[in-house]
């Protein structure tokens, strides 16, 4: 999931290889790391995007400093932030997935700032969202299950995802669009950000009043085979 930490020379090759068995390809897209992203030599990443290599999927999940360190990310916004700079620089497309819920139920206003503060920084082609489930043999799991770490409600990552929205000023296309995810959000910012807020009070209305979409949404919270 990070095919940047090959030399540039052999991603070359192998994209070459890719256009000349299938030269109806349209595009090539990969996983990176941000921080690969970032100690990259930026000749190598423009030969490597000259060969034909167009998107970039890397996982941003947060962009709170504490969280990062918390979750063992091994990045820190500022390398977040350079590589998303460096890659837009040289043409990639780039698309960065943020995990809802990350903070728990305790920090999710500081996850949403400080995420929209680092995609700020980049403004990256996409933002993807996807909501965090914590997994077993993950440090989360394993915090969960001693009650140091207490997983987002519904209400509360809800309310996260209108607060990253109303924090963001990009030119992104922001997709909610996992089988994880509460809500389905698909618009282009700024443009459609009201609407899709619209959405959000819409739901948190009707949690109020819907046990059965309330059910929904917890059951979506304990996906174990993502």
């Amino acid at each position: 999931s990070n095919s940047l930490l090959l030399k540039a020379e052999e991603l070359v090759r192998i994209l070459n290889a890719l256009y000349a068995s299938f030269p109806q390809i349209e595009r090539v897209t990969s996983y990176a790391r941000a921080k690969t992203i970032a100690k990259k030599p930026i000749e190598d990443l423009q030969k490597i995007f000259g060969a034909g290599l167009n998107r970039l999927h890397v996982g941003l999940e947060t962009g709170d400093r504490e969280l990062l360190i918390e979750i063992d990310k091994g990045v820190t916004p500022e390398e977040a932030v350079e590589a998303g700079r460096k890659a837009k620089q040289v043409g990639f497309e780039y698309s960065l997935y943020v995990l809802l819920g990350i903070g728990g139920e305790s920090r999710w206003e500081q996850h949403a700032r400080g995420t929209a503060d680092v995609l700020n920084q980049i403004d990256p082609h996409f933002i993807r969202v996807r909501t965090f489930i914590p997994q077993p043999n993950s440090l989360l799991y394993e915090a969960m299950e001693e009650g140091r770490f207490q997983p987002a409600s519904p209400e509360t990552i809800l309310k996260e995802t209108r607060l990253l929205l109303e924090n963001l000023d990009v030119t992104s296309q922001f997709l909610s669009d996992h089988i994880s995810n509460l809500l389905p959000l698909h618009g282009k910012l700024p443009e459609e950000k009201f609407s899709m807020i619209s959405l959000i009070d819409e739901a948190v209305g009707r949690l109020k009043e819907d046990p059965s979409l309330r059910e929904e949404m917890e059951a979506r919270r304990h996906l174990l085979n993502l």
